[in-house]
Formats: C-alpha cells, structure tokens, sequence
C-alpha cells in the first residue's frame, strides 16, 4: 500500500503558500493514475512552487513505477501435456534430458507434492482456470473438438484475476475446453471462447493434437482458412466426410507417419490418424512437425509487445501429448523414442520462454510455473514406439514416467494427479525444494490474494489461497486436496489418501474403498483400510461433505 505523503512534501507545501491541501489531493489521485491532475495543480500555484511540486510528483511517480513492478510481477504458466513427474531431469528421469526445466528448477522451487485438478486433461484445465473442480459441471470430460465451450462466459477465471489487476493475458497453444456455444462453425467468428472469459488475446489448438479440425485458431478466426475451402467437422462415424482426408479405417494405408493403436483412426491428416472427421480447410491445416516452434514464436511476440506492462501468459504446451511428433532436429535427443523426444522439445521450448524473459529484462520480476495437466501416459493411440497400453504398467521401455508413485493418466492414483511442479521468481521465491501440499485448483485464490483482487462472490468455490506455500514461506500447504479421476474423486489429508470403493476396481482387497499412509508407502501398494477404519470412515465423509456441499463444508478449509 501507499504510504502518507512524507514530512518533507508537507512542510515544503506549507512553505510555498497552503498548497499542501492540493498536494495531498494531487498524491491521492496518483494512486488511481489521474496523473492529469499535475496539471491543474500547476495552474493554481506560482512557478517557484510549481518547480517544487513537480520535482516532488516526479518522485512519487518514480516510486509508483518501482513498486508496480516489483508488487505486479507478470507471470508465466507453462502447462504440458501429460508429463508425469518422472519426465523430467530434476525429479529423477536418467532418459530424458530436460537441462532447460532442471536450471528453471534450480533456479526456483521445486514441489515433491504439487498435483493438478485431475487425472485428465480438460477437467484438470477447467479446474486450474475457474478454481471449480470439474466433477461439479456437466460438459468437462474430456472434449470432442466440436464440443461448447465448457467454461460460461460468466464465469470468474484467473484471467479475470489478472484483468482486475490491470494485466493483459493470453493463452497460447493447445485449449481442448470447448468453443461456441452448440454447433461450432469455424468459418466464421468463433466465439465464447477464450476472449469470452477474461483473455486479451489467444492463439489455439481448439482441442487436441489428435482431434481435429487441425487447424490454429487466433482469437475468433481460423489461421489462413480460405473461404472458397470452407471446414467441416463431425464426430458422427455416420458422417465420415471422406472428401478430403482418407478415412483411416477404411484406408489404414494412408496413416504413413505411424499407423494407431487404438481408436485415431478417423480422418487422416498429415499421414496421422485423427479422433473425428473434418473436410476443407487445406490451406489452414497445421504441420505437426514445427507446431512447437509456432507456438513459442507466438509466446516471444507476445511477451516482447508486452514488456512494457504486466501480463499473464498460459502456454499451454501440446507435448507430450500424442500424436508425438517432435521436430526431426530432437529425433535420437532422448533414449525413449517419440515420446522421449517430444518431452525434450518441450525442453527446449521451456528454455526459449525463459530466454525471451531474459532478453527483455523481465526473469527477476516474472513468476514461471511449469507444471502438467495430468500424469504420464505411454501408448496412447499410436504405434509411436511405447510398448504399454496407456498407464496400465509403470515402467515402458526401463523409464517411469511417474517416478516413484503408482499409476498415471486416466487413474486415481498418485501417478494421475501429482505432477511437476516448480515456481522461479527470482525476486522473491528463494530456491529449493518444498514438500508443501499445493493443487492448480488453488491457483486462483492465490493470484488473487497477491494482486489484492477480490473475489466476486460464487467465483472460484473450490480455490484457497495457498500463495505463502507457492511461494515457499508455508512448509506445509494445504490440510487436503482432492485429487479426480474421470468424474469421482479421492481425497489426500495429510499423509493419508482415501479412494472410496466405487472407484477401486484395480485392487483386489478394495472392500470398502482404499486408504494408504503415504509417508511409508508412497507408491500406494499396501491398503491398509482394515486396520485403520476410523481414519478412512472420517475421510468418506469429509469428502462426502466437499463433494455434496463445497469445500467450505470441510474442516480444515482456510
């Protein structure tokens, strides 16, 4: 906050002739940036106190600067895709060389215990941007790239924190939420989206890298779409549209880049099967090869035109999701073929959004969080080189891609949610290592409480402010979180973790649901639910009371 005006400003306003009252006036509508009102000041006094006042509101004004930028710092959120906490240097991978995310690490702080909303990736984004867990909406599994847009346009999200703040924001790279309102057509504006909910400027993959339309969306048009072209898209197997991309089941030839798996076998675009089927749009189509360089080419413009003033950016990363597709100058980069590769590229792109930073001069006044919308996932769909179906075995190819803990994508275990975690702000995070229990869902509250934003009340029901933990001064982060697993949840307080028994279908002693103790069994393998009934009956209903009424409801709740 301001302080007073100084003695100093006083006893001169009083020598040069009960100016002070407009002095004061003058110091007090700074606050609010009405730096016009110098000059009607300057019209009420005489020059020698006019020169007095104005070196006096000169250096107020030098003051405000300084403190703006060191309260306001931007901030940078590089989100990828699928990557568990095993993936990457600093937590423990001996395949996969990450030097760029290690020296950001090094440089900051890094979680043992940070966790996106869920196991999946449109609900763990819906989560981290509304500070709603998505279990509480219809409309946030995971997307069609047809699909509405699933956050409401009078929703309060964490651009709308930024914006009250005064920050310019935007999202580049992939979105998967939804887009329009029912039935999308990208041949015009598309809108609700990102602009819709507090954003200033977005840059998009509508949905996935394996959905189509495969095209990039720049605020609401499709990038060079040629009109006499025009897109369109159907999920309907009865609706194959089969006019312009091969339909990968009818002819599985067509997929030359690598054939699937399971399922994206739909329209084949750029030898690659797809999930869905799209016709036109030639001239708009992505190369999957240089998507990365796009995306963090976009990333420097934005940050380069905005240095002058505090933004927001969400890089929304699309590795290493799949189809992987790394540019060829990152083939052989790691030991674990495509996905290993995509993870270096992604690498590589965390260290060009560092450098621009650098080249700017904004690292020590930015905040960069790199984290991951969910736990690792192996064969996913393609024949890329994975040897395990999705995250049903740990390891592939000698590397875990969740570290110690069990499981990955689509499952409710440790693997799922708790991924990468690290926060640098070189003013004011010092560097090390932090095992405070921290979620994304509480991202939210957090940046508000540090901008000093209010929250409109309804909005962000679910996010606490945890900014004391983000920032490493609170060793111990929050009571409990909630961890989503499809559209059910689990709940972890302190070092217990329940699974309630409708979602224990992996495990053989399951009766009643699972509980572990995850000090001495991190890797969640012993259940020890019968031996500790009290604990896991008071947890069932804790998170009974979070899921049926909020997490107001819930003791522990701040």
């Amino acid at each position: 906050m301001w302080d007073p005006p100084s003695t100093f400003a006083k006893a001169t306003a009083r020598q040069v002739g009960g100016c002070y009252i407009m002095l004061d006036l003058a110091l007090s509508r700074l606050l609010s940036r009405e730096r016009q009102f110098k000059d009607e000041l300057m019209k009420k006094c005489d020059l020698s106190v006019s020169v007095v006042v104005s070196l006096i509101i000169s250096a107020v004004l030098f003051t405000s600067a300084a403190f703006a930028a060191a309260d306001r710092p931007n901030v940078v959120i590089i989100y990828g895709d699928d990557v568990g906490i095993g993936d990457v240097g600093a937590y423990g991978a001996k395949m996969i060389p990450t030097p760029n995310i290690d020296r950001l690490a090094r440089q900051g702080r890094l979680f043992t215990d940070g966790h996106c909303g869920a196991s999946t990736c449109t609900p763990s984004r819906y989560s981290m941007l509304t500070g709603e867990f998505a279990f509480r909406k219809q409309g946030t599994g995971i997307l069609a790239g047809n699909a509405k847009m699933s956050i409401s346009t009078d929703q309060f999200t964490i651009a709308s924190v930024f914006g009250s703040a005064g920050y310019r924001s935007a999202v580049i790279g992939k979105w998967h939420l939804g887009l329009g309102d029912g039935d999308v057509d990208f041949n015009g504006e598309v809108k609700p989206g990102p602009l819709e909910i507090g954003f200033d400027h977005c840059f998009l993959l509508p949905a996935t890298n394996d959905r189509v339309p495969c095209v990039y969306l720049e605020d609401h048009r499709v990038v060079n779409l040629d009109p006499a072209d025009p897109i369109t898209v159907s999920y309907n197997s009865k609706n194959p549209l089969t006019d312009t991309y091969p339909d990968g089941v009818a002819t599985p030839e067509a997929m030359t880049y690598y054939k699937s798996t399971h399922g994206h076998n739909h329209s084949v675009i750029n030898g690659i099967g797809r999930i869905g089927y799209m016709s036109g749009g030639r001239s708009a189509l992505w190369d999957d090869e240089t998507m990365a360089d796009v995306l963090v080419g976009k990333a420097r413009k934005y940050i380069t035109e905005n240095r002058k003033r505090p933004f927001f950016l969400f890089f929304s990363s699309q590795d290493i999701h799949v189809p992987r597709v790394p540019n060829p100058r990152f083939h052989g980069m790691s030991k674990l073929g495509y996905r290993g590769d995509a993870m270096v590229q992604l690498d590589w792109t965390t260290g060009e959004i560092m450098k621009t930073l650098e080249d700017n001069g904004l690292t020590d006044n930015t905040i960069v969080i790199f984290t991951s919308d969910n736990g690792p996932v192996y064969d996913d769909g393609y024949e890329d080189g994975t040897t395990v179906h999705t995250s049903t075995e740990e390891s592939d190819r000698g590397h875990d891609g969740s570290g110690v803990y069990r499981g990955g994508k689509y499952q409710i275990y440790e693997g799922g949610t708790r991924v990468p975690l690290i926060v640098r702000w070189p003013a004011k995070v010092k560097p090390g290592r932090s095992d405070a229990l921290v979620s994304q869902v509480d991202f939210l509250a957090s940046f508000a409480a540090m901008l000093d934003v209010d929250l409109p009340k309804g909005a962000g029901p679910d996010s606490r402010d945890y900014l004391s933990a983000l920032l490493g001064k609170d060793k111990k982060g929050s009571e409990f979180i909630i961890e989503q697993a499809r559209s059910a949840a689990a709940l972890r307080r302190g070092q217990w973790k329940y699974i309630p028994d409708k979602m224990s279908k992996s495990a053989k002693d399951t009766a009643g649901g699972e509980l572990y103790n995850l000090k001495s069994d991190p890797g969640e393998q012993n259940n020890v639910i019968s031996d500790h009934p009290e604990a896991a009956s008071s947890m069932a209903a804790m998170l009974e009371r979070i899921v049926e009424g909020g997490m107001a409801k819930a003791k522990g709740n701040r």
